[in-house]
């Protein structure tokens, strides 16, 4: 709303329980199975609460596909703080350096990268780059890249 301050805040509610029921892009749930089927784990870090993730998965159906749903509730810290990011570390035992980082908000591939993850920023929107002195590994238009950079 502060991008946006003549907008009705009593929207607010609505808005933030919208995350809980989105429909997710159709190339996700193939494209993450495949990674998956390559050994790749495949995680979701957020700044959602765990009940908003659950729901979130639930009602893209892709409660098969991942390894762990991470919530930064566990350390109380908001990405772009490093202890987020050390979720991902901490819980599936990997090292920043062995970690493909995908967002399509580019506030986290700067975040994400800079911790030491390697980033891949999808941009299906094409939006400007906010934050070129610390460019991504990679921008893509959408997870398909993903299988073909393999």
């Amino acid at each position: 709303f502060a991008k946006f301050p003549s907008s009705d805040r009593g929207l607010r509610p609505a808005l933030l329980d919208a995350y809980r029921t989105l429909d997710c892009y159709p190339d996700v749930p193939g494209v993450l199975s495949r990674l998956r089927d390559t050994g790749a784990k495949v995680a979701i870090l957020s700044n959602g609460s765990p009940a908003m993730l659950n729901d979130a998965v639930s009602s893209a159906g892709l409660e098969r596909v991942f390894d762990a749903v991470l919530s930064i509730d566990i350390v109380r810290r908001f990405k772009t703080a490093p202890e987020a990011y050390g979720l991902v570390e901490q819980s599936l035992g990997v090292r920043p350096a062995s970690v493909s980082f995908q967002s399509s908000n580019r506030w986290d591939i700067a975040g994400a990268g800079r911790f030491g993850f390697r980033t891949v920023w999808i941009n299906r929107t094409h939006q400007p780059d906010e934050y070129r002195d610390m460019p991504p590994a990679a921008v893509l238009p959408d997870l398909e890249g993903l299988l073909a950079a393999g």
